[in-house]
């Protein structure tokens, strides 16, 4: 996504079960050098060459996070709001949301490129704020 939240990639799709870790380890993902990526502590293992990689401070176990982590961790979190605010645009489109029973090869994914399409059209129409 960028500043203006525009869906710009989107990886084949895969079932509900399936944890995104291994999905991203298969995924090659076409970011550009000295690009930031945001991501959660799912992810703790994966990287990428040349990408700055933003993710929350973990609170140690029995340990109280510094202020500075914690303001560090506030404002990745309101970023990643953003985020969700978008992924919640997409599932707009109930298909995405609900079990999709449609089972012919390729549809599931088409029906996903569709809904994000539709997010990247009413953003268009009437843009969000930036984030920053």
């Amino acid at each position: 996504m960028n500043a203006l939240l525009l869906i710009l990639f989107l990886s084949d799709t895969y079932g509900g079960r399936t944890h995104d870790k291994p999905i991203a380890d298969a995924t090659p993902y076409p970011l550009p050098a000295g690009s930031r990526l945001l991501q959660d502590l799912g992810f703790l293992a994966f990287t990428l060459s040349q990408v700055e990689i933003l993710m929350p401070t973990k609170k140690p176990r029995g340990q109280e996070l510094t202020l500075e982590q914690q303001r560090a961790n506030q404002v990745l979190h309101a970023r990643r709001l953003r985020i969700e605010h978008v992924n919640s645009s997409v599932k707009r489109c109930r298909i995405v949301k609900d079990r999709i029973r449609l089972w012919k090869e390729g549809v599931r994914d088409l029906v996903m490129e569709v809904c994000c399409a539709l997010h990247n059209f009413r953003v268009r129409l009437n843009p969000w704020q930036p984030m920053i």
